[in-house]
């Protein structure tokens, strides 16, 4: 094996992550942004939440509370909430409640 080649995957333990991947959330500026996004959804729109300075564990949590309050689904995808739906001003108001700044981005 040379090396510039690395192991990605594995019969007896199949992928396997780089050691210096990232597991926590990346350096913002410190303002939550909330944007709506139809791109690649087959015109089907959703509230992308960025920039939220989280533990992974507390990410998901945030997630279903915002899922809970605008009683739509959801998922937590590479630091970034996606709640169903316009979603925009709900989920500006309950985080501004808990102290973030937040900016409403986007379309």
């Amino acid at each position: 094996m040379s090396k510039n080649s690395r192991l990605v995957y594995s019969t007896d333990q199949g992928r396997i992550k780089p050691e210096d991947e990232t597991t926590s959330a990346p350096e913002g500026d410190g303002i939550v942004r909330i944007m709506r996004e139809t791109k690649g959804r087959k015109g089907k729109g959703v509230t992308l939440v960025k920039g939220l300075q989280l533990e992974p564990a507390e990410f998901k949590k945030l997630a279903k509370r915002l899922k809970q309050l605008c009683g739509t689904g959801g998922s937590v995808k590479d630091f970034v909430i996606e709640i169903q739906g316009d979603q925009r001003e709900t989920i500006k108001a309950e985080l501004e409640k808990q102290g973030h700044t937040v900016k409403l981005a986007g379309g």
